[in-house]
């Protein structure tokens, strides 16, 4: 999966979506992310591209996500306990 780099980030009560270079925008569930679904807008503002912008990484919460695996991602499966 070549060519997938963000350009932009951006999210609503419902989902993350990446606008990629080439135009094409990436969405996925935020419950698919636990820990940025549980941050503050202030915390999600500040993100930012690392990998040559293959990734994406929100430092304060030490969290990083790969743009690629957006796409083929799946929901992690909870467990009961």
């Amino acid at each position: 999966m070549n060519g997938i780099v963000g350009k932009r980030v951006y999210w609503d009560d419902r989902h993350l979506h990446v606008e990629l270079e080439d135009g094409r925008i990436i969405s996925t569930p935020m419950s698919w992310y636990p820990e940025l679904e549980k941050a503050t807008q202030a915390q999600l503002h500040d993100w930012r591209l690392i990998c040559d912008g293959t990734g994406l990484e929100w430092e304060a919460l030490d969290y990083h996500l790969s743009i690629e695996a957006m796409l083929v991602a799946q929901p992690r499966q909870h467990q009961a306990a």
